[in-house]
């Protein structure tokens, strides 16, 4: 049997403009098919994505975070770190996982950002949840 469920992870750093990702995924697939999860922030989204995945529960899991370039560390090696965790995630468990996690080189966290970042995750929510129904039609025709 196809599970039906989704699962959304998501990081609570920049929460009010990762939270749109979820909004956005919503728009496409009902929110009462999706479980959602709170992690700390985007380095902790691909182990959760995995243990998600190895339940056997999720049809597909999206997850989202904003990896911005807070001038103490790289950003760019927490970025590649964290969606070759998802990719991996995926790959072990045979589970699509998804990455809406953006890293741009200028946030500031002013109105206009925020607003910009804000719109985007949303449409980048709609775009994982177009991708999970599209492989899941996909895989679903290889196995018939």
């Amino acid at each position: 049997m196809t599970p039906t469920r989704y699962a959304f992870v998501k990081a609570n750093w920049h929460a009010g403009i990762v939270d749109q990702a979820l909004a956005g995924f919503t728009e496409l697939i009902p929110a009462d098919h999706v479980d959602v999860f709170d992690v700390p922030g985007a380095f902790e989204m691909p182990l959760l994505a995995r243990d998600l995945a190895m339940t056997g529960r999720y049809a597909a899991i999206a997850c989202a975070a904003l990896v911005v370039n807070g001038g103490i560390y790289r950003h760019d090696f927490v970025a590649q770190a964290v969606v070759d965790g998802l990719m991996r995630a995926g790959m072990d468990s045979g589970v699509p996982v998804l990455s809406v996690s953006l890293t741009p080189h200028q946030f500031q966290e002013t109105a206009h950002h925020v607003g910009i970042y804000k719109a985007h995750f949303i449409q980048k929510g709609r775009e994982a949840a177009e991708a999970a129904l599209m492989i899941g039609r996909t895989r679903a025709a290889l196995a018939a």
